[in-house]
């Protein structure tokens, strides 16, 4: 999986510095954004395009559900697979999960490892 590109898009700068240190630390390339049209600029890159998004769903601008939404509506992003990150409670992220398409999620707080181990099980 080394070589992988992730996005991560959440408005917390620790949060993305925590993700990002312990993904890089795996192997994989990871961009940031700090809120989901931010994040267009490397979704409909053709150098930078991830191979998998991990979004907050509480961000300003656009949250992460409606933007999962959209992405899988769209031909060019409809098989990026998306994974939730928040502190909402397991059975409302199941949830949305299941509204917007997305592929699973991580609860907030989050280890390195835990993310780490995730993320693997997505991009197997």
């Amino acid at each position: 999986m080394a070589g992988k590109k992730i996005l991560v898009i959440d408005d917390s700068e620790l949060v993305l510095a925590m993700a990002s240190d312990a993904l890089k630390g795996a192997g994989y390339e990871v961009f940031t954004a700090t809120n989901g049209i931010e994040a267009n600029s490397f979704i409909f890159s053709t150098t930078s395009r991830p191979d998998l998004i991990i979004m907050d769903i509480m961000m300003p601008l656009l949250d992460g559900n409606k933007k999962a939404k959209i992405l899988k509506e769209k031909d060019f992003s409809k098989d990026i697979p998306i994974m939730f990150i928040s502190s909402k409670s397991e059975a409302e992220l199941e949830k949305l999960v299941e509204e917007s398409g997305a592929d699973g999620y991580i609860t907030k707080p989050f280890t390195s490892q835990g993310i780490v181990n995730s993320v693997r099980t997505v991009l197997k």
